[in-house]
């Protein structure tokens, strides 16, 4: 249940999410990459990988991937249908396939049907008798391959909002907090001074 609503509820673990983004060390920019890995890695498919994804993606962009890892969690219970969405129908634009053409099912028909198909499938091929794989090949065809491609668009788009959010709000944050420090510092110095008997430096 707490995959869905976590103790707390979600603008709780989106307050820890960016605490822990705001406390990371590397400069805003190369943490901002970090984010925009991990925000695009959401409108991929790969499900299951989408840690691995954003971390191989980070690297390669020279962001932090510790961002990219906390970022993946942009995609969440409450986010994925709409970015299914977003990415089905770019997906389809861009491969001409008309959704509204006849015997076209739904986004949870075809999962059903793909699900339905793999496991009797996967006994068919335990107890020797012959496959069909007729559903997770429409299932590549209406789903995953509309869905990777389509992706893209509004992945690369959405990571980059994320980017320029994300560079002067951890610049800003990252600057009160060296302020804070050298605050803390020059206190702890001139106690010191004063516990000495002499004028601080």
């Amino acid at each position: 249940m707490e995959f869905f609503w976590p103790r707390g509820g979600w603008a709780r673990a989106a307050r820890y999410i960016q605490h822990r983004l705001h406390r990371l060390p590397d400069p805003p920019e190369k943490i901002a990459r970090g984010i925009f890995a991990g925000v695009f890695t959401t409108f991929t498919p790969f499900y299951g990988l989408h840690f691995l994804i954003a971390a191989s993606l980070a690297w390669i962009l020279r962001g932090n991937v510790i961002a990219s890892l906390l970022a993946t969690f942009f995609g969440n219970p409450l986010t994925y249908v709409p970015i299914g969405i977003a990415a089905l129908r770019t997906g389809y634009w861009l491969l001409g396939i008309d959704r509204h053409a006849p015997h076209h099912r739904s986004l949870f028909e075809q999962f059903g049907y793909a699900g339905t198909d793999l496991w009797d499938n996967l006994c068919a091929w335990l107890l020797g008798e012959p496959t069909n794989w007729s559903n997770l090949h429409i299932f590549y065809d209406k789903v995953f391959y509309p869905y990777m491609i389509g992706g893209i668009l509004p992945g690369i788009i959405t990571g980059l909002v994320a980017y320029y959010l994300t560079v002067p709000v951890i610049r800003a944050y990252q600057s009160r907090r060296r302020g804070a420090l050298n605050a803390k510092l020059a206190a702890l110095k001139a106690k010191k001074a004063r516990e000495r008997g002499s004028p601080p430096n």
